[in-house]
């Protein structure tokens, strides 16, 4: 079996999983469950493989931390804790408590302690907001999983039991990287299937990927990453896989509104082994209450903000004032914050730094304020690239959004548009981008050079005569895909058929005249 193969099978095995024991529960509501746990088990191999290794360069090659005793283990505590950012002693590893779940009569109390032992181990260090809170939304008491203690205690063992047969493999010959694949997987048929509450935190795959690489084109590493509005993350560690974890120096940076989210958020971190120095994830109201004011600005942004949303806007005095959107002397519409965010974004963007945006189309055209918003970007020529996407790509909406590129340090006076709509195949339920779909739109991107039907280099005088839309269709010619037809010969044809037809007729009043005389 070829590792892609295997990959499948896990894939399959794991969503079989999800559904077969969720019964009654929700899916959407049963995914915190089996989320958690995968989540529990990977901190505890991680560990445990952490601790086994730095005993064994010492000389202790037989050393298994799963096996030793609590009070011995509290040794290495604080030093752990300062490495790793988190503790948890042996017999509260996801392997031993695995192995006591059946018999535990009060296995929803012990997992409870588990959860509250392993984010208290953080109290008073620098890991202690990443893993604030990180459990909560994991509750081994409530009544979906069962009417009575037997009967949540009985699903949870099953759930305990069957992360534990999945084939991750040994945590120590780097396999870990299968964790995160998991993760993700199951976050996509999660939002798969939970209909338009999907979309609201989670990216597909591949367009978390070309947003990550326009981003990134031309650079070997960064400084640091950043989306305002993260959801779980997919976006943020796409640049894990594109520029390697190791060159984004000073780490992934994002904010998230809903509560729920950013908990998976600070999961997904962790599953791709992303420690807890290397992530700020911050809970809150990116547009009136930002996080990561004092911070150096980053070099790559991402984002796929939440889609025409109401925001405060001029309903709040302080805003027009604030420096990251007083530049445009306007602030976006109270009804639709989608400029809002990308002014957010302009301002914590670095002067070499590049950041592309998922956009709601309506941005590109509308008048009012968000033209005078469009004017200040244009004029200052701060939109490298506008992207239309193809329809139905996003999880809850059908619509054909946009991608705006920001950049603060142009080489030229222009604006590029690429007309990507064409470029999908359907997969499932949905569109997909597929890597030679990717792969067309970066070098478009890269080129910056006209190709016809497909990409055009816009004088940003143009943009300004044309009221400063911004649509793809306004600059990029549509080819006619229509047959070319020569009248003449039509004519002709159709000519002929009508002389065929009439002869038809005369024969078969013939004939009908025929059989009437028979008749008589």
């Amino acid at each position: 079996m070829t590792k892609e193969q295997e990959r499948d099978e896990l894939h399959r095995t794991i969503w079989q999983i999800a559904t077969n024991l969720r019964g009654s529960v929700d899916g959407w509501d049963f995914k915190s469950y089996v989320l958690g746990m995968l989540f529990y088990r990977f901190i505890s191999e991680n560990l445990t493989s952490y601790i086994n290794k730095e005993e064994r360069r010492t000389g202790n090659r037989d050393f298994d931390y799963t096996k030793i005793d609590d009070s011995r283990a509290e040794f290495g505590r604080t030093d752990t804790v300062r490495e790793k950012g988190l503790y948890i002693l042996p017999s509260e590893l996801f392997v031993n408590l695995r192995k006591k779940a059946r018999a535990d009569a009060n296995l929803n109390e012990t997992l409870s302690r588990i959860f509250r032992n392993i984010e208290s181990s953080a109290r008073g260090t620098r890991s202690e907001d990443s893993l604030k809170g990180l459990f909560d939304d994991i509750d081994v008491n409530s009544n979906k999983l069962g009417a009575t203690v037997q009967k949540r205690n009985d699903l949870l063992v099953k759930i305990i039991e069957s992360i534990g047969d999945l084939q991750l493999g040994d945590y120590q010959d780097n396999t870990n990287d299968l964790f995160g694949d998991a993760y993700e997987f199951l976050m996509t048929m999660y939002a798969s299937n939970a209909g338009k509450s999907g979309g609201e935190f989670f990216t597909p795959q591949e367009v978390s990927e070309l947003l990550a690489r326009i981003t990134v084109t031309g650079k070997k590493q960064v400084n640091k990453v950043y989306d305002p509005a993260c959801g779980s993350g997919s976006m943020l560690l796409k640049f894990a896989k594109v520029l390697g974890k190791e060159n984004v120096r000073q780490g992934f940076f994002g904010q998230e509104i809903n509560i729920t989210t950013y908990n998976l958020c600070r999961i997904n971190m962790f599953l791709h082994d992303i420690n807890y120095e290397k992530f700020d994830i911050a809970h809150g109201d990116t547009l009136t209450d930002p996080k990561h004011w004092d911070d150096e600005p980053f070099d790559a942004i991402v984002s796929n903000p939440p889609y025409s949303i109401r925001w405060d806007g001029d309903a709040n005095p302080l805003l027009i004032n604030d420096p990251r959107f007083s530049p445009a002397g306007v602030l976006a519409p109270k009804s639709k914050a989608d400029l809002a965010f990308t002014m957010h974004m302009l301002s914590w963007l670095s002067t070499p730094g590049t950041a592309a945006i998922v956009e709601f189309p309506g941005v590109l055209y509308r008048g009012g304020a968000e033209q005078k918003i469009r004017k200040y970007l244009i004029d200052n020529n701060y939109i490298d690239t506008v992207i239309q996407l193809p329809p139905d790509l996003f999880f809850g909406t059908t619509i054909a959004t946009c991608i705006i590129v920001l950049r603060k340090s142009k080489k030229d006076n222009s604006t590029l548009f690429i007309d990507a709509s064409a470029e999908f195949v359907r997969g499932g339920n949905k569109n997909k981008l597929t890597e030679a779909n990717r792969q067309k739109i970066l070098e478009a991107f890269t080129g910056r050079t006209e190709t016809p039907y497909f990409a055009r280099l816009v004088p940003n005088g143009e943009i300004a005569a044309n009221d400063y839309n911004i649509a793809v269709s306004s600059y990029v010619e549509q080819e006619n895909t229509t047959e070319e037809v020569d009248i003449t010969k039509l004519n002709a044809q159709i000519a002929e058929i009508v002389t065929r037809q009439h002869r038809l007729r005369e024969a078969i009043d013939e004939i009908v005249a025929d059989l009437e005389g028979g008749r008589s």
